[in-house]
């Protein structure tokens, strides 16, 4: 740093004459340097503040609104207050002419003992007598022939067979049609169908409303091929048929009459529980043998 501008820091310290050091060679006292005046501190800029944002001048208010003159009191007296009133519930429908279950004043209408297949199957399809119409796909009439000398009567419609309209046609119906095969009995030969005409929920079991629905359909099923043999598949086909609550155990083994024609019935598993329980299979063979014996002695008389 050059000397001038040195001298002009001390000034501003306050510092106005420097001495420097004696030469360490001669010992000799330097001569006193002038320092120049000192520089009055200059006073910081000042800090400028930002403008304030100006108010938005006021709207002028706008003038009064000259009121009108008050109204004479009415001499009429004030509307009474009316509830509002709920139109009443439109009646529920008449039931359609081809609803079973309408009322027995409907002559169109033939009673249940007294239709055709053509009829039955018809009345079954477009069925409405209980609450399972509204979750089904397809209800199931049934299949085989109207003559058959064997009628098989399962417990319900599964999924397959909701899906299908066709009773035992799933991995049990597979099952089914190889036990009919292995006492030489085709499909086609018997007629197979279900207590119940439409698939419960989840596949639970029927209630006790809807099967007493599904009754008179059975019952004139089994009036119209007059087998001459019923073989019960399932604990809640053997249950309804011999209206009771013994187990298929000990059902099995024995024969029963069932209705006014004292048509002989035997109980064995149903098929979707064989698959469940193959060791049961020998107990079915049995039921079947049985049912082939009976069918060929009524056969020779």
């Amino acid at each position: 740093m050059d000397e001038q501008r040195r001298l002009s820091y001390l000034a501003r310290m306050g510092v106005h004459a420097w001495q420097p050091r004696a030469d360490e060679h001669d010992g000799a006292a330097a001569a006193p340097l002038e320092m120049p005046p000192a520089v009055p501190p200059q006073a910081p800029p000042a800090t400028l503040e930002p403008a304030r944002p100006r108010p938005a001048p006021r709207a002028p208010e706008p003038p009064p609104v000259p009121m009108p003159p008050p109204c004479a009191p009415s001499s009429s007296e004030p509307a009474p207050f009316t509830e509002r009133t709920v139109a009443p519930r439109a009646p529920a429908p008449e039931p359609p002419a081809d609803d079973l279950f309408a009322p027995a004043a409907s002559a169109a209408v033939p009673a249940v003992a007294t239709m055709d297949w053509e009829q039955l199957a018809r009345a079954v399809h477009g069925c409405r007598g209980c609450a399972l119409h509204e979750t089904r796909q397809h209800s199931v009439f049934g299949s085989g022939a109207h003559n058959a000398r064997l009628m098989l009567i399962g417990e319900a419609p599964g999924a397959d067979e909701d899906r299908q309209g066709e009773p035992f046609v799933g991995r049990a119906g597979q099952l089914l049609t190889r036990m009919l095969e292995a006492i030489g009995l085709a499909r086609e030969e018997v007629f197979i169908a279900n207590v119940l005409k439409c698939r419960p929920p989840g596949n639970r079991d029927p209630h006790p409303e809807e099967m007493a629905r599904c009754e008179g359909y059975l019952q004139r099923q089994i009036a119209l091929i007059e087998p001459t043999l019923i073989l019960s598949l399932g604990r809640i086909s053997a249950q309804h048929l011999l209206n009771t609550d013994v187990s298929v155990g000990r059902l099995r083994g024995r024969w029963f009459e069932v209705g006014d024609a004292r048509i002989p019935l035997r109980v064995t598993y149903h098929p979707a529980y064989l698959l469940r329980s193959p060791a049961q299979k020998a107990k079915s063979w049995e039921d079947l043998s049985a049912v082939a014996r009976r069918l060929r002695e009524t056969e020779r008389k």
